[in-house]
């Protein structure tokens, strides 16, 4: 049964979003505040959270790095009936999965909770299977004694093991989430870390808008969406590895197609 957390300050919200999921066979906690919210998720993790933006003793967005930091992989859904395009690109930024208005719609919700939650399976098993390819691969050169020169000398490859991705002058840690550049570590928001993830393992080839948000945030959108909920995490990768952000020389736009990346 997977289970789920509602942290939010308006009751009949609450009950009724728990009775819409509770009847669809969801086990649910719910949170009139943000330390009940903190307090559940620090007892342990969930399926998927439902956060509201506005609580009586914090702001939703405040408390996102939070959870991230908790549960880097955990998916949040901000809840808010105040939506304007930059309180979703803010709650995007420190991590947010989604972003749904109030009044909630039951077919919707149920609709978004099970695509997220079937989606979170999906890169962590293809994370699995390339990290044991990665590892018999190694194996047999091992085995073979051998070392393609040409891969090694005339162009950059990415490796992947069960917790690390090198690939250029970038090393990214799988587990804690973090990228060191140029020997140097870069402070990224975990939600544009796993687009970078994405851009890494695509590399040189470009990603398509909605393949990188797919892949990075596990839902599927439309194009118009998905180009716009990259663009905020691509903005935040290049100012984090770029020298120029007028003529970015790692993260490239692929024109009309997507964004890849070049080492």
């Amino acid at each position: 049964m997977n289970t789920i957390l509602i942290i939010d300050d308006e009751e009949n919200l609450r009950r009724s979003l728990a009775l819409i999921l509770v009847r669809n066979d969801y086990k649910v906690t719910c949170a009139a505040n943000a330390q009940e919210g903190l307090i559940a998720l620090n007892a342990g993790p969930f399926d998927l959270v439902f956060l509201d933006l506005k609580l009586p003793d914090r702001d939703g967005i405040a408390i996102l790095p939070e959870i991230r930091c908790l549960y880097p992989e955990m998916p949040v859904v901000i809840l808010t009936a105040h939506a304007t395009l930059d309180s979703a690109m803010q709650a995007v930024r420190q991590g947010a999965n989604d972003y749904l208005l109030k009044p909630i719609q039951p077919e919707h919700i149920l609709r978004r909770t099970e695509e997220i939650i079937a989606s979170q399976k999906q890169p962590t098993r293809r994370r699995e299977i390339l990290s044991e390819m990665q590892s018999l691969l190694g194996e047999l050169h091992q085995m073979d004694g051998m070392v393609d020169e040409s891969t090694t000398s005339s162009k950059i490859t990415l490796v992947e093991s069960g917790r690390y991705i090198h690939i250029g002058d970038i090393t990214l840690d799988l587990h804690i989430q973090r990228a060191i550049f140029q020997e140097r570590e870069i402070s990224i928001p975990p939600s544009s870390f796993d687009y970078l993830v994405t851009l890494a393992r695509h590399s040189p080839e470009p990603v398509p808008f909605i393949t990188l948000v797919l892949e990075a945030q596990g839902f599927s959108t439309s194009l118009i969406e998905a180009r716009e909920l990259a663009r905020v995490h691509i903005h935040v990768l290049r100012k984090a590895i770029e020298v120029d952000l007028n003529h970015p020389r790692y993260i490239i736009t692929a024109r009309n197609v997507g964004y890849r990346f070049v080492t």
